[in-house]
Order: structure tokens, then C-alpha cells, then sequence
């Protein structure tokens, strides 16, 4: 039976440094109004900083459901507070990729998304963890709702200027994808599985790593054929650098993610990894920079619960708790 969504404590943030963020914060009250939604308490993050705050001073109000307008940054950002707690998260996708929401089939159209806060169903959905460790290094987490990744992502990250989001919209991923691509130096990768479901696993000449907790990614890229929001796995795949056919061959394939079949790709499933790599780097976390390896990432079952069409079929209703068999992770 589908769970409705909480409309009576409704807190709404909207990230005006999304690429539709300023456009729709004029919007957006009316369009509550219109969704039976216009007691809801309204914030506004301005651009360039300050979407942490105005997520704290919207949980403060202690809201049954949190809405967050922004893109897929700004909705890992408010995943990661209310993981775990009673908040239902409402999302309205206002960024350039919307990848989360494509994985859900939340609808673009801002009026029809308002109108599914109202209207649509609770799912609970799976989170990623990440945690930099290491001597020396303070223990900070991160979350991310798609995925995790280094290597090519880097240089495409820092290529994506918000400029460029704004100007091409989803045509700035190939764009900067090209260009980071033309710049790129190849690494090594250790992969340790402290579960015991694989062995430690050695790569060298990589293009590209990642770890990924949902399905879509980079603008409607799939993360492999089977990857879901809802399957209690991570999903890691590293590239090997390879010759220029092959990445135009892995390419072709990047949309319903059966480029980890190719024999340049390594793919495997678990519910833990550590990523140790021959010199420290970064990892992209759902388009924002954040931590250096080493990395120990995890997945946490039904962490998350959000509303979504009530045709949705990604993701069901299940309720938290340990899959037979899985202990917690340390």
C-alpha cells in the first residue's frame, strides 16, 4: 500500500545557485499555493554559499517534510542531514543533471513536481557513505545519493563552471568531458572489501574510478544495467585507460551502463569498499569535490525516505533495518 506524504510541517529550501535556482524562487509559493501546500515555510539560500545554513534553519522548524530545490549537490547535502530521522525529503529538481530525480522519475516541470509533494508516495531509498581516513587525516564524512568517482570526473567537475551549466545545460557534461579528457594522467587504484566478499583487488592505468550508490549519473549516464537506488549495494566500476577506440566503444554505451561489460572495465557489487590510490585524490561526491583518498565507502539500507510520483517504480516502501545476514558496518 503506498504511504502518503506528510503535508502538514512542510519547510521548503530552494538553492538560488542552482541553474534554475533564481527563476524559481518567484515561482515556487504560487505554485504551493496551487498544490494545497501554501502554509509551507519558504527559505532561500543565496548563490554562492550559504545552502548549509538555510537547511539548518529549515530543520529547525522541525518539519515532517523537507523540500529542497536545487540540483543533485544540494540534495545530497540535505540527504545526509535527515538520513535516519523522522523528515521526509520533497525534491524539486531545479540543477543541470537532475540525476537523482531522473532516477526516481521526478518530473522536471516545476508545477508538476510541486503538485507530487502533494500527491505522491513515500519510498525509502539507500544512501552512500564516504569516509576519509588515514594517519594524519581527521575522520570526515560525506554522503552522495549517485555516485562516487575520480579520476576523468575530476577534471570534468572542474570544468563544469556554472557559466557553462547555465549557457548549455545538460551539454556541458559532453563539453567538459572532452576537454578534461585531452588533459588527463592516469593513476593507480587499491581495492580492499573489509566484508570478505572480494579479494583485494590491484589496478593500474585507470581513467576513471567510481562507486555508485544509484543508477543515473553526468547527465542520464547509467552506472551498469542492473545499478538501482533501492538494491542495498554499491555498484564499482575503474576504466582503464586503454586506446582512444576503446573509450569511443565504452561511450557508445554510457547511457544504459552496459559499457561495464567491456573487457577495458572492471565491475563488481558490495556493501563496502576502501579506495587507496598511489597518490592522494580527490573524489567527486554527486558534482561536488570533497575528500581525499583514502576513502572507505558504504551503503545504507533505506537510509533516506522521498516522495515520488505515485507511478514510481524504482523504489518501494521496505522500512529501515539489516537485509538477513548483514552486520553493521564499523
Amino acid at each position: 500500500m503506498a504511504v502518503a506524504p506528510p503535508t502538514q510541517s512542510v519547510s521548503v529550501v530552494l538553492n538560488a545557485g542552482s541553474r534554475r535556482g533564481v527563476q524559481a524562487v518567484a515561482d515556487v509559493r504560487r505554485l504551493l499555493d496551487a498544490a494545497g501546500l501554501g502554509h509551507a515555510r519558504v527559505h532561500a539560500a543565496p548563490a554562492g554559499g550559504g545552502l548549509l545554513a538555510a537547511l539548518d534553519g529549515a530543520l529547525a522548524e522541525a518539519p515532517d517534510l523537507l523540500v529542497v530545490g536545487g540540483g543533485d549537490g544540494s540534495l545530497s547535502a540535505a540527504a545526509g542531514m535527515v538520513a535516519g530521522t523522522g523528515t521526509v525529503l520533497g525534491v524539486l529538481p531545479l540543477g543541470t543533471a537532475n540525476d537523482f530525480a531522473r532516477t526516481l522519475t521526478i518530473p522536471t516541470d516545476l508545477a508538476e513536481a510541486t503538485r507530487t509533494l502533494a500527491v505522491g508516495k513515500v519510498v525509502d531509498v539507500d544512501l552512500g557513505r564516504a569516509r576519509a581516513y588515514g594517519p594524519g587525516t581527521a575522520s570526515v564524512c560525506r554522503s552522495f545519493l549517485n555516485v562516487a568517482s575520480t579520476g576523468l570526473s575530476i577534471g570534468v567537475t572542474e570544468r563544469l563552471r556554472p557559466v557553462l551549466k547555465r549557457r548549455l545545460g545538460p551539454l556541458a557534461y559532453p563539453v567538459a568531458t572532452l576537454s578534461a579528457y585531452r588533459h588527463h594522467e592516469p593513476f593507480s587504484a587499491r581495492l580492499e572489501f573489509p566484508d570478505g566478499d572480494h579479494e583485494t583487488l590491484e589496478l593500474e592505468d585507470l581513467l576513471q574510478l567510481a562507486v555508485g550508490n544509484g543508477r543515473h549519473y553526468g547527465g542520464g549516464n547509467a552506472v551498469s544495467p542492473t545499478a538501482s537506488l533501492d538494491d542495498h549495494r554499491l555498484d564499482v566500476y575503474a576504466i582503464r585507460r586503454g586506446r582512444l577506440r576503446d573509450h569511443v566503444s565504452i561511450a557508445r554505451f554510457l547511457k544504459d551502463g552496459s559499457f561495464v561489460e567491456h573487457d577495458q572495465v572492471d565491475h563488481l557489487l558490495t556493501r563496502r569498499v576502501r579506495v587507496h590510490t598511489d597518490a592522494p585524490r580527490p573524489f567527486n561526491l554527486d558534482g561536488e569535490l570533497a575528500l581525499a583518498t583514502p576513502v572507505d565507502f558504504r551503503v545504507e539500507r533505506n537510509a533516506l525516505r522521498v516522495v515520488v510520483p505515485r507511478a514510481a517504480t524504482a523504489a518501494a516502501y521496505d522500512g529501515p533495518g539489516l537485509v538477513a545476514g548483514d552486520a553493521p558496518a564499523a
